[in-house]
């Protein structure tokens, strides 16, 4: 979720230079289901542009014909969409729209939150009623300090409307992937976490022949000494792939990262290895916790048969999302022989 907003709002910014109005859709509420959940957001300008999604491509259109009228008045707004009747779905939205115009202290305080991966919160205030009442609106919250999005004040504060209901969100850092190996397969890795939204920091040890032109999309590229990796600010929004493809300096990273607590640490490569890493571990780390060896998953991914780079960044990055989203999958690290089919 912080990665689309942040997106949403960089492009804001960047269509009030160009003398653009915007407007901000988020879905507040939802009766029944629906294609996305509630917080779920997309930005419009009144040139007929948008970005993001509120559904799966078949609400935005309704949305931006509702926006017309925020464009022209500057109030916010509530609308409904019925996807029972429309489009044999099964749920009723209720979408906030409301006019974007970000103050300095606000660009400020949010990119600051971003940078310094600080958790905020925003409040949207609405009724499940289509209409325009005063009111309706959406607060940020960072350090607290709250602004309004629809204020150029430095602070601005929305009222709630009469008998008007509260959606209430806690927005984590961006989530963050650190791919510690510069080998073909990290380029893999770093292309599709890009896509999954991740920001993405390569380590590399100083002495791979692959740059940082091989990996545009990431967000760092540097060369970083195992007993450094702590620069790195891990928190538990960061998952970590060892990928060196080099024994002993996996082992020095994992030794290095002892303590620290990501959200998850990968270890690529087959299961003799991963044992006789951690074997090794241990010896070095002989007071380890159960708490960081729960993190470490060896051989890293989804058992889904990957062979390729292509497949098995897809096993990977799909294993990260479960274990942040608490899903059990059937993980490689729960085989205990051959992860590779035999040949025929």
């Amino acid at each position: 979720m912080t990665h689309e907003l942040k997106t949403l709002l960089e492009t804001a910014i960047n269509w009030e230079t160009e003398g653009l109005i915007s407007v901000l859709a988020t879905v507040v509420d939802l009766d029944g289901s629906s294609y996305r959940r509630p917080g779920v957001r997309m930005l419009l300008n009144n040139k007929g542009q948008w970005i993001g999604a509120v559904s799966g491509g078949c609400v935005e259109k309704e949305v931006y014909r509702q926006a017309k009228s925020v464009f022209q008045t500057g109030a916010a707004k509530m609308m409904t969409y019925d996807g029972r009747y429309r489009l044999g779905c099964e749920g009723v939205l209720y979408i906030l729209l409301e006019p974007v115009s970000l103050s300095e202290a606000f660009k400020s305080a949010f990119f600051y939150c971003i940078k310094e991966r600080i958790i905020f919160s925003i409040s949207s205030y609405y009724k499940k009623q289509e209409g325009v009442w005063d009111g309706l609106g959406s607060v940020f919250k960072f350090e607290g300090k709250t602004f309004s999005i629809q204020d150029t004040k430095e602070q601005g504060f929305v009222q709630r409307p009469k008998e008007g209901l509260e959606f209430k969100q806690i927005l984590q850092p961006c989530f963050k992937l650190v791919i510690i190996g510069t080998e073909h397969d990290a380029v893999k890795l770093s292309e599709y976490a890009s896509l999954t939204g991740w920001e993405v920091t390569i380590v590399s040890k100083g002495t791979e022949a692959k740059s940082a032109e091989f990996f545009p999309k990431a967000k760092v590229f540097k060369a970083l000494a195992p007993e450094h990796i702590q620069s790195l600010s891990i928190d538990n929004q960061t998952a970590i792939v060892l990928m060196t493809h080099n024994f002993a300096m996996d082992l020095r990273y994992l030794v290095a990262l002892n303590g620290e607590k990501p959200n998850y640490i990968g270890l690529l490569g087959s299961t003799r290895r991963r044992d006789d890493l951690l074997s090794q571990f241990i010896e070095y780390c002989p007071d380890v916790s159960d708490e960081f060896l729960d993190i470490i998953y060896g051989p890293a991914g989804v058992d889904i048969g990957s062979e390729t780079p292509e497949e098995i960044a897809i096993s990977i990055v799909s294993e990260i999302l479960a274990v942040t989203r608490d899903r059990e999958t059937y993980s490689l690290r729960k085989k205990s022989g051959k992860i590779h089919a035999r040949l025929k």
